[in-house]
């Protein structure tokens, strides 16, 4: 299967990047093709300019500025996102990825009374695989925007039948050597199956 990995955060030697290593490894393991997307490494800039949304409607030109994404996005048959919660959300760069790349044209379409259609329906799996410095309580009583984007948002965007994971580390402000050890177990396995 081809695994676009989304990848959002700016620490090599952080948790985060411990456990986008583990899902990778596992990923790779179980005989994927994986396109490993780090947009900060990559120097992926959020930011949607004034002529992209002027643009956002033309299917002509809307993607000119982030083709390379398009096509890595329209060849993947699953999605798995890494990621920390801060502020409960994404880091602004995967917010402005999902900006930027999920447009008319690419994410859905809309006819002429703007009724939507999913357009990714090549994708069947999703993956979120995050970290949260407050407990699930915490979260929920917030009302967990990061798990619902997932499996609601990006879900209806691929196939109606696409298959979602949600991994979530809670309380990283109190989590411990052992806590973290089992996570990345956790991700390992879990995507190992993926």
């Amino acid at each position: 299967m081809q695994v676009l990995v989304l990848y959002a955060h700016p620490v090599e030697t952080s948790f985060s990047a411990a456990i986008h290593q583990s899902a990778l490894k596992a990923l790779r393991s179980s005989g994927h093709t994986i396109d490993d997307c780090d947009l900060y490494a990559e120097g992926f800039n959020p930011v949607l300019s004034r002529q992209e949304r002027l643009d956002y409607h033309d299917l002509r030109v809307n993607t000119t500025h982030v083709a390379g994404y398009v096509d890595r996005l329209r060849r993947a048959e699953a999605l798995v996102l890494c990621f920390p919660i801060w502020s409960f959300g994404p880091p602004a760069i995967l917010k402005g990825f999902f900006d930027r790349i999920l447009i008319p044209g690419v994410a859905f379409s809309l006819n002429d009374q703007g009724d939507i259609k999913a357009n990714l329906q090549q994708i069947r799996k999703l993956a979120g695989i995050v970290t949260y410095g407050q407990t699930r309580l915490a979260s929920v009583f917030m009302g967990d925007p990061p798990r619902k984007y997932i499996s609601r948002a990006l879900k209806w965007c691929g196939h109606p039948r696409a298959s979602v994971t949600y991994l979530a580390h809670y309380n990283m402000n109190k989590s411990t050597d052992q806590t973290r050890g089992r996570f990345l177990d956790r991700v390992e396995r879990v995507m190992g199956n993926f």
